[in-house]
């Protein structure tokens, strides 16, 4: 009976580990697109972005919050879907946009400094016709970085 309450503990108290280091989810709107994007705003959280997660819904992203405006560069390594990752500058306006293969190094970087990146799945923006100079709602909204 010991063993039993012992895993019992032991599922509990992972279970609060992994609620503690769940990330916050922001609503953002890129025209009339609704975007579900959890929010990336701690050094920790931003080293493992979707690393290892082998599906993401079609509306989910994650926007990663910068401590400061830098041409920042993403790369997939451990990432196992296909993503595109919109690289946006203070005011919410989209920078560039970037298609990245899984389980790859290749580097994927702002044109100029950016302040925030989104990584949705792969096509989503060219799919929904948006496109670089576009301003995304919402942003104002993120965390402050850590």
């Amino acid at each position: 009976m010991n063993k039993i309450v012992a895993a019992l503990c032991g599922l509990t108290l992972s279970a609060a580990a992994g609620a503690q280091n769940a990330m916050p989810v922001l609503e953002l709107n890129a025209g009339f697109h609704r975007i579900e994007a959890e929010v990336a705003a701690t050094d920790q959280n931003r080293q493992v972005g979707l690393m290892n997660r082998k599906a993401m819904p079609p509306q989910r992203g994650m926007l990663f919050v910068f401590p400061q405006e830098n041409t920042h560069c993403m790369w997939m390594r451990n990432t196992l879907i296909p993503l595109s990752v919109a690289f946006i500058d203070a005011d919410g306006v989209i920078i560039n946009i970037e298609n990245m293969q899984p389980q790859t190094e290749d580097n994927h970087c702002a044109k100029v400094p950016a302040r925030y990146a989104l990584e949705m799945n792969l096509d989503w923006f060219a799919q929904r016709g948006i496109k670089p100079g576009m301003k995304l709602k919402g942003i104002e909204k993120a965390p402050r970085p850590q």
